[in-house]
């Protein structure tokens, strides 16, 4: 397995023991990564056993987000603008599809990086709502090669198909999405923000040098093992959440990194938090963490973007 595939195994297995899938269901979309019945069985069992050893994370954040409701409207919403499909040319001759959203005066571009359910409408919504705050975005659908994710019916066999990418042909996508972002906002400084498996790419991005990136914003995204980003000039702004354990492990190494590389960077760990906790159609939403972060994200790219 390779990291990420390792981590969207992980995560299936979490979604189990937290009650977010049955056993069945768990089993079948490890099974889609290739993964056989006994080693399914022993995942699921070690991570239930990792989350009964675990205690309780509270948060090194020293400011409280402001009170919002859960029936506010998720954060940059308001001014949101709407994201339309697109296609663009792709590494060895492959064109890519992706949801592009343009602010009417830019400060500047936002390269957005999808979850392992691929390009899905929520991230079509944060889309348009960096557009909203200023910052024309684009958002790569890493399952263009495979005719993009609005061919997948199944949405576990979508994160399955993303699974068997080499990680490789990611970054080339990606890079190639900052290259169509820059002929879209010229002149104008570039940042990637990253969900998930989208924040692990993100810091994969950055842990594979890419100096076109002034700012990155990944959100709960495991960190590359032995990862360094010193061929990197973005200033980083970590996004995670308090009771996310498995991720939070891998922020030591992302901070030493940073530190290492001398490159501007803050962590933000939101309290009362999981994983995800950014994702308004997802059950681990918390609006008051989304807010905070959104906030904090936009102020980020107002200092290092523009």
């Amino acid at each position: 397995m390779t990291p990420l595939q390792r981590y969207i195994a992980e995560e299936i297995a979490t979604d189990h023991v937290e009650g977010l899938l049955s056993r069945r269901e768990a089993l079948r979309r490890l099974g889609l990564l290739g993964m056989g019945a006994p080693a399914a069985v022993a995942l699921l069992a070690s991570c239930a056993e990792s989350a009964q050893q675990s205690a309780p994370t509270t948060s090194v954040s020293t400011t409280a987000g402001s009170a919002v409701s859960p029936s506010s409207p998720p954060p940059g919403t308001a001014n949101a603008v709407a994201a339309t499909s697109i296609t663009f040319p792709g590494p060895e001759g492959r064109t890519l599809q992706a949801a592009w959203a343009e602010a009417a005066q830019p400060r500047g571009g936002v390269l957005v990086i999808h979850e392992n359910r691929g390009l899905t409408d929520h991230i079509r919504s944060v889309t348009g709502r960096f557009a909203g705050a200023g910052y024309s975005a684009l958002a790569v659908d890493l399952l263009s090669e495979e005719g993009g994710t609005a061919t997948f019916t199944d949405q576990a066999a979508a994160t399955a198909a993303l699974s068997k990418i080499p990680q490789d042909r990611f970054v080339a996508d990606l890079r190639a999405g900052l290259t169509e972002l820059g002929r879209r906002v010229p002149g104008k400084r570039l940042g990637a923000t990253g969900f998930c498996f989208g924040g692990g790419l993100t810091w994969l991005l950055l842990t594979s040098g890419t100096p076109e990136l002034a700012a990155a914003t990944p959100f709960y995204g495991p960190f590359p093992d032995g990862g360094q980003v010193t061929g990197s000039k973005a200033a980083v702004l970590a996004v995670y959440g308090a009771l996310d354990a498995r991720v939070d492990a891998s922020r030591p190494a992302a901070e030493a990194a940073l530190d290492q590389a001398g490159l501007p960077h803050e962590s933000y760990v939101a309290d009362n938090a999981d994983h995800a906790f950014f994702n308004d159609t997802g059950p681990r939403y918390q609006p008051t963490a989304a807010a905070e972060a959104w906030r904090r994200v936009i102020d980020w790219y107002g200092r290092y973007l523009g």
